[in-house]
């Protein structure tokens, strides 16, 4: 008699889908494959999710944008105590809750393959990650870090400004096996804390010579 794991069928499905999506790309992927990796049968897919796009959105849903959140959450807790923070204040704390934050390497991979896949490919996926995640934390750093700005400089710039601190973080944190070859260092505590204060003098470079040009 075939065993089939024992827990929560959805979780399972949700887990094993996650993977295979972030790995293969939503149409590479079979609902047979999915449901196979998870142990139940291919009903399953359709009973607790509708359809395989609507398993896809709940990938989103439920795990990328609750992490996406969980990062939101550490950067709050940097920032709790600094009512009006410095634009340096602002840019380190963003660094590190994505450098030095609350996912593990493996959550880390799914979560760029998975973003990489709607990028390439893009999806409904795409358009609630902008409205859920992008836009509301761009909107949130802006609101920091406005009020340490001249005032005549355009929201379009500062867009722009926040948009390239968030593609330098990023980049720092989700290839580290290329830069830790490049700069041949292991990417360890010292490493990441070297980079943080790199991101934080970049940016604020960057944000300078803005000030300048206004």
């Amino acid at each position: 008699m075939t065993q089939h794991p024992t827990g929560n069928t959805p979780e399972r499905i949700l887990d094993h889908a996650e993977r295979l999506f972030a790995l293969k790309g939503f149409e590479a992927v079979s609902i047979r494959e999915i449901t196979g990796a998870a142990g139940s049968n291919l009903a399953a897919v359709n009973y607790h999710f509708g359809s395989k796009m609507n398993l896809y959105m709940e990938v989103f849903r439920d795990r990328w944008i609750s992490r996406t959140r969980r990062i939101r959450e550490n950067f709050d807790r940097l920032l709790a105590d600094k009512p009006e923070p410095a634009i340096s204040t602002v840019i380190d704390a963003m660094a590190r809750s994505f450098l030095d934050g609350p996912l593990n390497d493996e959550q880390l991979r799914h979560h760029v393959l998975l973003m990489q896949g709607e990028l390439a490919q893009p999806s409904t996926a795409l358009k609630m990650i902008v409205e859920e995640v992008m836009q509301p934390y761009q909107q949130q750093l802006s609101d920091l870090i406005r009020p340490s700005l001249p005032p005549g400089i355009s929201e379009e710039k500062l867009r722009l400004c926040i948009l390239s601190i968030f593609g330098i973080t990023l980049y720092f944190t989700f290839a580290r096996a290329a830069i830790s070859m490049v700069m041949e260092r292991d990417y360890d505590a010292l490493f990441k804390t070297e980079v943080i204060q790199h991101i934080t003098k970049f940016s604020l470079n960057g944000i300078n010579t803005l000030t300048e040009e206004n």
